[in-house]
Parts: structure tokens; sequence; C-alpha cells
């Protein structure tokens, strides 16, 4: 054993060589004999380590010569190590091992916090293989530009890296100062980074997928994160006593294709969400290549692809109109966007439907474009809900062929939910669980059938319909070579000492530029449904004008030359409707606005989508279908009933306000329920509840007198809007004097003067400033409630 010294840039021997970094403290270790055992232990290892280099074991792995250079195994060819040995992620086992190269790079361990790197080099071999290029920038004396950009001085190429992304400086103090200019983020030691950061040795950084780390005057890449390895850790989950999850152990090697299977109420969806990170287990840990997932979501929010099991799609838009609004949405504004569009529509194999609307495509093409639009940032990890439900058995395979594909030819790690087997074997593991959340079997399909004793995959199902049939496998399985082939070779089990864990914040994305693609798409969204729109637009207008044929050649809002005692009950019953009309379409406008896209606004949340932004854009284009519904509804009114002669403001302006008013007021009320309800059904049965307190409470039907029904009636739109119309008519003074009899007794009106409709300016901006104020409140609550929906 040769041990050189740190300072050693090259070894001038020309037999192989290890080369060990331990967060930037080097070693370098000669070989020279058929076998070498590296670890801590000095009585068994002749490559000994330092004793405080503990994430390395006593006895770390072994390397036996082979041919001209060696094979490596982990632990000591039997027994793997505590925290494994790795290339790119992938575990090398004690039994299969790996064959060096020169140049190639290992790990022992994978959080970038604690790994130590192992570089193999073979001098006398060098020209037989493609060094890996070594990705180490200068940073002393030079201004260093990181990013997508061609020039870049570190070219990280991947979609969700911006062109420009950071720029490294020296201040005058000889501080490296990291600069962010990026629509993602940059992340130092797991912090956000706002604006600037001074590195320090031994940071690191977190760009996309890349983890880069500062070393003396070098900037590294310790990882391109294009290989992605999985593991779960005794999870458990409880809820109110129930046990959906039990104590759940295995790992997922980076491009594997995995299938989530069992029976219904299995827990395999509550599964597939615990390894995404978006719900809360009771115990234990998922880590994404050694590193907490639940505690570091920020950091990898945008490389995580999520298809869940309703579409993700807007239905009135084409293939192309998806994914390029996608695009925008998730990606840089730098990013070459119809590259991108055409990569996501020839891997999903779309192509040829590029300018079809999502309507007229089958379940099994939509699901494509919902795979494509993740596949616009290149995901490494790919979780999938039912992505073959409802398909037909050919459909079927292809999806299962078309997700192989993407696993092993893009090295992603692809992992669904799914009932159908019948394409199961396409799988590289299942992981096959029992009632309660037992694991029954993880591993290969065709074991699968031999530790079950079947010949077909629905008898699993069969044999696992009774509890303790599924305790009984789930038993037998941690007790089978199985389990230790598929689980407790391939897991880490090693104590390491944790580092301090930071919950990052995600990237704000600019507000307008969010608001105003939102609004774009969702202006889009509302002209392609045609039908919709013309209801919104027109029933008001034809309600109004069917009252006008009922009233034939009356006129309500003006006094006539005979005193009328009724004509006062009819003003207010025709404003009334001018009320209802209003609500109506109002509350009908929006009452499904949030809650029928609620997957896709789910989905994109959890990449960057801004709830301001997103509850401004419904407002924003709800309020310009208010101002044209106004329009037709004053146009109506004026051509249809004699015009009244406020003093305090002209009749058409004032109408406009009140009528606008009084819509802006009922979406929001209708957003506000939106946001409550679960399905589009629910929002269509809470109309008329919504509608017929409005209608009682108006005070036009009914007297609202005592305190509740007073409250009551404050709490509704209707109650304002009912008062500003009757205020600009001045329905008081459409009340003739009443008629006094011989015997000084008068008779009763059917309607009496009432100061809800007294003609003053005061009267009527406090209607006007009560519907403005039950709007504020509305949109306030939406926002509060559709922030609890947040995972994160």
């Amino acid at each position: 054993m040769v041990q050189l010294p740190l300072q050693s840039q090259t070894v001038l021997s020309t037999n192989p060589y290890l080369e060990l970094n331990n967060q930037g403290e080097v070693l370098y270790f000669e070989l020279k004999k058929p076998q070498h055992i590296l670890g801590r232990d000095p009585n068994v290892a002749d490559l000994v380590v330092p004793q405080h280099w503990n994430v390395v074991s006593r006895c770390q792995a072994v390397l036996r010569q082979d041919g001209v250079d060696y094979r490596i195994y982990d632990g000591d060819g039997q027994q793997p190590s505590s925290n494994k040995l790795y290339v790119s992620h992938s575990l090398i086992t004690p039994t299969e091992g790996y064959y060096l190269n020169h140049g190639v790079e290992l790990q022992i361990a994978q959080n970038p916090n604690q790994l130590i790197q192992v570089r193999y080099f073979n001098p006398s071999n060098a020209h037989s293989v493609t060094t890996p290029t070594t990705y180490t920038i200068p940073l002393k004396q030079r201004s260093v530009l990181l990013g997508r950009d061609p020039q870049a001085n570190l070219q990280l190429d991947t979609p969700t890296v911006s062109r420009r992304h950071a720029i490294i400086d020296t201040d005058n103090q000889g501080r490296y100062i990291l600069r962010d200019y990026s629509t993602n983020g940059v992340f130092v030691n797991g912090k956000q980074v706002t604006g600037s950061a001074v590195l320090t040795n031994g940071a690191k950084i977190r760009i996309g997928p890349y983890t880069l780390v500062v070393r003396d005057d070098n900037l590294e890449i310790l990882d391109q994160g294009d290989r992605i390895r999985l593991e779960a850790h005794d999870l458990i989950l409880e809820t109110k006593g129930k046990r959906r999850l039990d104590d759940l152990t295995f790992a997922i090697e980076p491009g594997q294709f995995v299938a989530l299977v069992g029976g219904s109420g299995a827990g395999k969806s509550t599964l597939m969400r615990t390894l995404l990170g978006i719900e809360k287990i009771t115990q234990g840990t998922v880590q994404i290549n050694g590193v907490d997932l639940q505690k570091n979501f920020n950091l990898y929010r945008t490389q995580i692809g999520y298809v869940p099991q309703d579409d993700i799609i807007h239905r009135e838009l084409t293939v192309a109109e998806v994914l390029t609004y996608a695009a925008k949405l998730r990606l840089p504004p730098d990013s070459n966007l119809p590259t991108v569009v055409e990569q996501a529509l020839a891997a999903i194999k779309m192509t040829h439907r590029r300018h079809a609307l999502i309507s007229d495509l089958s379940g099994g093409q939509r699901k494509r474009v919902s795979i494509g639009v993740e596949l616009l940032a290149d995901p490494k990890l790919f979780f999938l809900d039912e992505p073959t439900s409802g398909l037909d058995p050919g459909l079927d395979k292809q999806m299962m062929q078309l997700l192989k594909d993407l696993a092993h030819q893009g090295g992603r790690t692809i992992i669904l939910v799914t009932h159908a087997t019948a394409n199961i074997t396409e799988c590289d593991r299942i992981v096959f669980l029992g009632l309660g959340g037992r694991l029954c079997y993880f591993g290969t399909p065709q074991d699968a059938l031999q530790f079950f004793g079947v010949n077909d995959f629905s008898d699993i199902y069969i044999k696992l319909e009774q509890e303790l049939e599924v305790v009984k496998y789930a038993l037998q399985f941690q007790q089978s070579s199985y389990y230790q082939k598929y689980i407790a070779s391939q897991i880490s089990f090693g104590n390491i000492q944790s580092t301090k864990s930071f919950a990052p914040t995600p990237k704000q994305i600019s507000f307008w530029q969010q608001w105003l693609l939102l609004t774009q798409r969702y202006w889009q969204l509302i002209v392609r449904d045609r039908v919709n729109l013309g209801l919104a637009l027109f029933t008001a207008p034809i309600g109004i004008g069917l009252i006008m044929l009922a009233l034939r050649d009356k006129t309500p809002f003006v006094a006539g030359d005979e005193a009328d005692s009724t004509l006062a009950s009819l003003a207010l019953q025709v404003l009334f409707v001018f009320t209802c009309a209003a609500l109506w379409v109002g509350l009908s406008s929006s009452l499904q606005e949030i809650v029928k896209e609620s997957a896709i606004y789910i989905r994109e949340r959890l990449v960057n989508l801004g709830l301001l932004a997103y509850l401004a854009s419904k407002v924003t284009i709800l309020s310009a279908l208010a101002i044209v519904q106004t329009l037709l509804m004053v146009a109506i009114i004026l051509l249809g009933f004699k015009s009244p002669e406020p003093e305090i403001i002209s009749w058409p302006l004032g109408l406009g306000i009140t009528t606008f008013l009084t819509l802006l007021a009922s979406f929001s009320l209708g957003l506000l329920v939106s946001t409550t309800v679960k399905n589009s059904s629910q929002a269509n049965s809470a109309l008329p509840l919504l509608l017929l307190p409005q209608i009682i409470f108006s005070g036009v039907l009914f007297k609202t007198e005592g305190a509740i029904n007073k409250l009551l009636s404050w709490l509704m739109v209707s109650r304002w809007s009912v008062g500003a119309y009757g205020t600009l008519v001045n329905v008081n003074s459409l009340v003739p004097l009443p008629t006094q009899l011989p015997d000084g007794s008068t008779i009763p009106q059917p309607f009496k003067p009432s100061a809800v409709y007294n003609a003053t300016w005061e009267n009527l901006t406090e209607n006007w400033g009560l519907l403005l104020l039950h709007t504020s409140v509305y949109l306030l609550l939406t926002l509060l409630l559709q922030k609890r929906k947040d995972i994160f």
C-alpha cells in the first residue's frame, strides 16, 4: 500500500490506484496485489482509511484483479457494508461486483453531505477506454458563469436550468460570492439563495438536478442527478388508529420500472404518495440518493414527475397547446420551447396528433399527453397513478411498453400504481401489498409467481383476500431468500451521524409572468367552450327580456299621471329579477372553475404555481366576462324599460356599476364554494342552496324583521344589490300618498317606504361598498382555503 500526500496531483507509478475524497480530504492507494481490502479496520484491511472516516465500514470493499484491471465488491464479498458502495447511485453488490475502468467514479454512501468519492485510475490501460470528463472549474481570479448557455464556464444542460442561472465572482476580501439570476433558484447547503450568498470551502450548491461543491479554489460537480435511487426505510402510516402502511422497507434502483400492486384498500396509492413525498408518514423516511425527501422536497420538486389518476390536462386545448402552456409555466423563460415540446411529443409518440383537441383523443392518448407534460422538465423520478385504468388490453400493453422504454432508455426511475396484471412482466420489480399496507412481496414479477406458488398473477389477489393470509405471506416473505436478495442486500442500514437538515423554500416565480400566462390559458379555455360562453353571456338578457313580455305596456320605474299603489311593489319585483339574474349568472359561471381542475392545480402547485397568480387569473377573466355581461344586461334594460331620472347619478352609469358589483360578488362567492366542494357534482348541487337564502333574505319577498333575520340579510349579496337598484330608481318616490277615508283612517299600502331605498348618495355608496366588502371577504376566504390544500 502506498499512501500519497495530499499535494500529489499525479502518480508516477503505472500501477492502478484509488483516489478517495472525503469532503476535500484526499487519500491515494496504489494497487499491487491480486486482492485488496478497503476499510477502517487495520486488522482486516490493507487499504486503511483514518478512523474518523466513519462513513467507511470496517471492511468496506474487496478489490480483486481481473485482467489488467480490478473488480470491486461491496463489503467482504459476502456481507454488504453499512453504507454500501454505488456507481451513479446504482448499488454494487457483494456477489456480482463492478468491473473498474480507468477514470470511473464510485461513492461510499449517497448523501452529498457525507459521501466519500472513490475514483479508480489505471495509467497503463488508460488508452483502452474513454476517460470521463472531470468537471472541475477553477474559481480564483475569474467570473464563473453557470447555466445552460453554451458559453457558460460550467454548462448544466437540463430544461429546468436557466441559460444564465448563476454567476460566481470574487469580492475584494477574496471570498467567493454566488449571485442567482435564475427562474427555479439556487440552493446552498440546503438553503435557497436570495439574491447572493457567500460560498465557504465545502459548500454544497444545488442547481436543478446538479449538486456542486466548492473545494479550495475549485468548483466540482458532485452529482449530475441524472440517476435517482429511491429508498423506503421502515415506513409506517397511521390515521385515526388505523394502520395504512405497515413497516415497509425496500430500495428501487435507478432506471428501474416498478409497479405497486395489490387489492383494493391495500394502500397502493397511499404508498405512492408517500414515496412521492406528499403524504406525511408516522414513522420512517423516504430517501432520494441518500437525502430525506420530505425535509428537502423543494430541492426536488422540479425533478419529480407525477401523473395522478385524473387527467392533468385541459380538454379544450390541443396537444401542442397543453405542452406549450405547461412548458411556459414550468421551465425558465429563456428555454427553447418549440424544441422541448417536440422532444416531449416524440417521447410519447404523439407527434402526428399535435393539433388534435384533448377532447378528441382516446383515453390512452390523453394519458400519453399527461405523461408528456411531465417529460417537459426531463424528470428522473416518475410516478403514475393507474395510468392504464380504463384502457383495453391492447392499449394497456402499449402504455406499459412506453413506460418501460422511458425507464430503460431514458434512465428514469418509474413507479406506477396498477390493478392490471396482464402486462406486469414488463416491470423490473413489483411491490405486492396486502390489507393494512403490509408488504407481502418485493422483487421481480417472475419470482413473485414462484413465491406465491401460482401460475397467474390474478391468483395472488385471491390468496391475499383474507387478512390472516396477508399476515402469513408477509411473515413468510421476511423469512425468505427473496427478502435477502431484493431487500436486505440492497438497503442501507448503517447509522450515520445526521447532518443539519433544512426545509428549503421554493424559488418565488414572478407573479406577473404567471398571471399573464394563466390568464391567457384561462381565456382560451373560455373561448373554446362556446356553448357555456353563450349561456353565460345571454342567460340574463334573455331572462330580462321575458319580463318585458310579461309586463307588456307597464313602466315599473316611472310613475304615471295617475297614482298607482302597486307600482313600487312592481318596480321592486323587477329590480329583484335583475339581482337574481346577476346572481344566477355569476354563480353558475364560477362554481366549477376551481374544483373542475383540482388535479391540474395540485400538480402545478407542486411544481411552482403561485396561488395568488392562479386566483388572480380567475378573477381577471371572470371580471372581463362580468363587464360584457353587464353591458348586455344594461343594454336590454335600457331598450326594454322606460328609464328613471335619478338625481344622484345617471341611470345607465348607476345601473352598470350596480350590475357589475353584483356579478363580481356573485362569482367571488362561487369561487369560494368551488374551493370547498370535492367534485363538480357537488358544485352543481350547491347552486340552489346558494340561491334560496339570497331570495328569502333579500328583503323583497319577506320582511327582514328581528335581529337574526337582519343579520342574515346583511350576509346576502341580494340585500345590497336590491338596495342599490332601489336607491337608483328611488322606489320610495313611486309610493303614492295614502288614500284617506272619511273617518280619517287610511287605506293600507301594499308597499311602505323604507330607509333601505332612500335616494341619497350615502345610501347608494353604502350598498356598493357592502357589495365590494362581500367580494373581498369571499376572495380572501378562497385564498386561505385554497392555501390549506398545500402539502408543503
